[in-house]
């Protein structure tokens, strides 16, 4: 009668030991967030604003109150150099030194709190001030970081005509501290047989980048 207990006890106990032991091989790891890919013309990187792409903004978000003394000027000294998109068919000139993140046709140059942005699209008719003040300044106003839009208005460049959007936008929280920055922006919407190339810098609001940004701007050409 002993031997039929103790026989009972030895089974019941590699019972258990295996059914413990399968749980433990069917339990799952913690899920691995893999990064994100690079955001569209509609939203951008860590200080860059929401329009682009990926990170949506909320309309309801409060503009932060812009830097007393924002960092950000592009140095007059500041070497340039050329950028060729093959796939995107187009060139302009870009800060020498600064980080490139390429996807595709799409690149984005930064620099601390600066940043240069070109995202190619298919598009069924050239933008104009009309369409862009409906569709773009719209959709950046809809889904930026407290979006105000300044100024819509056909430009003249060295590359053709563009349409340029204007706006002020709060950056991208900073991962560790939550800080957010004011930021000023220049969109300029290129067009050339259904192609759309949205060309987008940004910097403190505030910083002195006229000259840079308007030698970067006149330099886009399509190929």
């Amino acid at each position: 009668m002993s031997k039929s207990i103790g026989l009972v006890i030895v089974v019941t106990t590699i019972s258990m030991t295996a059914l413990l032991g399968g749980c433990g091989t069917n339990s799952s790891p913690a899920p691995h967030m893999a990064p994100k890919a690079m955001s569209s013309a509609n939203n951008i990187g860590t200080t860059q604003p929401s329009q682009t792409a990926a990170v949506t903004g909320s309309s309801s978000e409060k503009a932060v109150a812009p830097e007393k003394n924002p960092t950000g000027d592009i140095p007059d000294t500041q070497a340039f150099v050329n950028y060729t998109s093959a796939s995107g068919g187009y060139d302009l000139v870009v800060p020498e030194g600064w980080g490139r993140t390429i996807k595709g046709s799409d690149v984005i140059f930064q620099d601390k709190l600066n940043g240069v942005q070109v995202a190619v699209s298919q598009v069924s008719s050239q933008p104009t001030v009309t369409s862009a003040n409906k569709n773009q300044a719209a959709e950046l106003q809809k889904t930026g970081r407290a979006v105000t839009i300044k100024r819509v208005k056909q430009v003249n460049l060295s590359g053709g005509q563009a349409v340029l959007i204007a706006y002020d936008s709060n950056s991208v929280p900073d991962p560790v501290t939550g800080k957010q920055v004011r930021l000023e922006n220049n969109r300029y919407l290129f067009y050339k047989n259904g192609k759309l190339a949205t060309l987008t810098l940004w910097a403190p609001l505030g910083a002195d980048n006229v000259d840079q940004w308007n030698r970067m701007s006149a330099s886009f050409t399509w190929r």
